[in-house]
């Protein structure tokens, strides 16, 4: 594939959009070519700004107060001050109480806005449970590069099998597995290594539909996750976004296989 078809593909790469083909294709190229790879880094930079940055105005405390405080003090039978009519100054409170209204709904609306989804909760557990098995020196349970003992280590201790694969003649060397907890139950994580980066694989059952790659970060850290085969899996890891795309993409093909 030719370097502009690449840069026409890089929109579509970033919104994760592609198929496991093309988006193979891309990485590939962004492995050699600076010129793509500095597109690419704008490209994702803008598109998580247009996520993240989402504007909300903020109603100060004492607004509503301040309105009310405002409006005519007259009674409805009575003329105002003013010289107007006593029905005028109904529709003043009327009008009053419709703004303060608004302004609380708006202000609730940017509170509700700014509340993290159950994707962005499950991203942060996700990052402090890599960040904590690094810290306890605890990455591995069963520490083997055999995926045939890692596998059925598994047995008996989760109601369901992961798949082990191992990718080492691709560069992810596997490490080892263990036992975690993510999402409100039980996980099967798996442990490669791309150089000196641990990539942590949490894999438990999926209640969706089959779902392509979608890439996150968040304190320093990569998260790309995807669901197949009736399977949610999540790698999380502080190797470069695309070596764990990279990571997804070839384990989403060999597991197909």
């Amino acid at each position: 594939m030719e370097h502009s078809e690449i840069m026409e593909l890089l929109p579509a790469y970033v919104d994760q959009e592609l198929g496991i083909a093309e988006t193979l294709t891309v990485q590939r190229h962004l492995d050699t070519c600076p010129e793509c790879q500095r597109e690419y880094a704008e490209q994702l930079a803008l598109s998580k700004r247009i996520r993240t940055e989402t504007a909300y105005f903020k109603a100060p405390p004492d607004l509503a107060a301040r309105v009310a405080d405002a409006l005519p003090q007259d009674k409805p039978h009575r003329s105002s001050l003013s010289g107007f009519p006593a029905r005028w100054n109904l529709g003043w409170l009327q009008v009053g109480t419709a703004m303060a209204t608004l302004l609380v709904a708006v202000w609730s609306a940017g509170l509700y806005l700014n509340l993290p989804t159950a994707e962005e909760r499950l991203t942060e557990e996700a990052i402090s449970n890599h960040v904590r098995s690094l810290q306890a020196d605890h990455l591995t349970d069963v520490a083997s590069t055999d995926q045939h003992t890692v596998k059925p280590w598994f047995n008996g201790k989760l109601n369901f099998s992961p798949m082990v694969i191992d990718l080492a003649p691709q560069g992810f060397v596997l490490e080892g597995g263990r036992l975690d907890y993510l999402d409100g139950h039980p996980v099967a994580a798996l442990i490669y290594r791309r150089q000196k980066h641990p990539i942590n694989l949490y894999i438990w059952p999926a209640s969706g539909k089959d779902a392509g790659p979608q890439a996150g970060s968040s304190r320093g850290y990569h998260v790309v996750r995807w669901t197949a085969d009736e399977m949610n899996y999540w790698a999380v890891s502080d190797v470069a976004e695309n070596e764990l795309l990279k990571f997804s993409g070839i384990l989403r093909l060999a597991t197909h296989q």
